[in-house]
């Protein structure tokens, strides 16, 4: 199965002056854990995650002054939708996030969660014998 197959094509964008607070609304809003922050001055694009706002707000910092600029993640990884869910989950395992940004031409096509992949696989995997603890 490939990326396309489990990616969301529902991409929330937001820009740098975005508010934490702001952010996370829209977030909410779409049901989304993840942002796209598109930033022309810090490379272009960037991702904010919910882990994101609640590492700041648990740092106490005010969700209604602090910018989304300050949180994002511009070292991204980006999957493509031609990607296999065993290259996508291993560049997540390998690098501790749970989220990839998929391009399509270079441009924002659609977001990969863990969730979205095991969506994918719990099915293929369902009539496996469940293991149980004595």
């Amino acid at each position: 199965m490939l990326v396309r197959d489990a990616m969301s094509t529902v991409v929330l964008t937001i820009g740098p002056a975005h508010t934490l607070r702001q952010a996370a609304a829209l977030m909410s809003a779409r049901r989304v854990g993840a942002a796209v922050v598109l930033d022309p001055d810090a490379g272009g694009i960037g991702i904010l995650t919910e882990r994101d706002i609640l590492n700041s707000v648990g740092l106490g910092q005010n969700p209604d002054t602090e910018r989304t600029h300050a949180h994002t993640t511009n070292d991204v990884v980006f999957a493509t939708p031609s990607w296999t869910l065993e290259e996508a989950a291993h560049a997540m395992a390998h690098g501790g996030f749970r989220h990839l940004i998929v391009l399509d031409g270079g441009e924002p096509a659609g977001i990969v969660s863990v969730r979205d992949i095991i969506r994918c696989w719990a099915p293929a995997r369902q009539h496996a014998p469940l293991l149980h603890a004595p």
